[in-house]
């Protein structure tokens, strides 16, 4: 078995002292204070436990973590939602976020100062959310593992963040001027001048992806084995630059190659928008072959890799928000991901659950919250 991957000392954790939430999802009003190890929220699914969690976790990604638009969020019949948190966290005390149904316009102001860059507030409280529906994460398209990286290397990395911004950018510019140029007949040449700056804001996220997925390669295995995985699991990084040792002249070269091609289907499709993580079992795709509880396995270790990667970065253990995440675990997966939780030595902990009956005895400790119809009863 690989040796467990050593962890620097974490001496500081990012903690939520109090929330106010407006008008979020089916909270119309929640004012809570949150004790420093964390609480238990036990309440009937439909409730409105894991829509608590999504407006913890909005705190760090400054968006849904079920992938929902802001406007959505806004509670049904109110204009605007509005979430405020006291925090224990470097570089910020107070964060108030808002967001209008009509407009979709967001305000964000940190300790009183109203944001002009809302990224600069992005990882402001740091948090991994961990929910049966990750399984998504290994037995779902490649978009869903292209998103677990970039908010997770954009979080913990101020130039992936910024080289992100820019290479969605160019991509932009290119798809316009591909769509310009079937509108007007205009041949492939007015494709190229937007190209170079794709190939080299692109390569710069192929070579921050590689280099996660292979610092990180050896862990995943151990975890997944840990978890109880008999079979040697392994992620590695693909698509078209992955493997060039130049991946700027790689990436140019493609585009150049399937230009024309590109004008037929109106839209650029090569680049590191399409690539992906492959993740198998035995050597065998994980997606297509794995079992239900080979695939869960799997996308616990994404998760617990996601915490280290925060410790990593920041130096202080992220927000943990457990969504009944043992619901659909067999018992031998439950017992490892218990043991492994409990030797990362998780800081603040939020754990939702419908029954008291499903708290494990590692989390008996915590203040017990019960949640009915949006409202926390304390």
């Amino acid at each position: 078995m690989t040796a467990a991957p050593q962890l620097a000392p974490a001496p500081t954790v990012d903690r939520l002292d109090h929330l106010t939430a407006h008008d979020f999802r089916n909270i119309a009003v929640a004012d809570l204070s949150f004790p420093p190890a964390g609480v238990v929220i036990v309440g009937d699914n439909g409730h409105g436990k894991t829509n608590l969690l999504e407006a913890i976790a909005y705190f760090g990604a400054l968006r849904s973590m079920r992938n929902a638009r802001d406007r959505d969020l806004v509670r049904h019949g109110a204009p605007a939602f509005a979430l405020r948190a006291a925090v224990s966290a470097r570089g910020a005390r107070h964060i108030t976020i808002g967001v209008e149904r009509a407009t979709a316009r967001k305000r964000i102001t940190v300790d009183g100062v109203t944001l002009a860059r809302q990224t600069d507030a992005l990882g402001t409280l740091p948090s991994v959310a961990w929910s049966p529906a990750d399984v998504a994460l290994v037995a779902g398209g490649p978009g869903e593992r292209r998103r677990y990286l970039d908010v997770m290397l954009a979080l913990s990395s101020r130039a992936y963040l910024g080289a992100l911004r820019d290479y969605r950018a160019a991509l932009d510019q290119r798809n316009a001027a591909i769509r310009s140029a079937q509108r007007t007949g205009r041949g492939p040449g007015a494709v190229a001048p937007w190209e170079p700056a794709l190939a080299t804001r692109g390569a710069a996220l192929v070579i921050a992806r590689r280099a996660w997925i292979g610092g990180n390669a050896d862990a995943f295995t151990y975890l997944c084995r840990a978890l109880g995985e008999a079979g040697a699991a392994k992620m590695r990084y693909t698509g078209d630059a992955a493997r060039a040792d130049d991946p700027a002249a790689a990436l140019a070269e493609q585009l150049e190659r399937d230009r024309q091609r590109d004008l037929q289907r109106g839209m650029t499709s090569v680049g590191p928008h399409r690539d992906d993580v492959a993740i198998t079992i035995d050597g065998h795709d994980a997606r297509t072959f794995g079992s239900a509880g080979q695939q869960r396995t799997a996308a616990i270790a994404l998760r617990l890799l996601e915490a280290r990667t925060f410790r990593a970065h920041g130096g202080a253990h992220p927000m943990l928000l457990l969504d009944d995440p043992f619901a659909e675990l067999d018992r031998n997966r439950t017992i490892g991901a218990l043991s492994l939780l409990v030797a990362e030595e998780p800081g603040q902990v939020v754990l939702a659950v419908p029954r008291e009956d499903d708290i494990p005895r590692d989390f008996a400790h915590l203040t017990r919250w019960r949640m009915h119809g949006g409202e926390i009863q304390l």
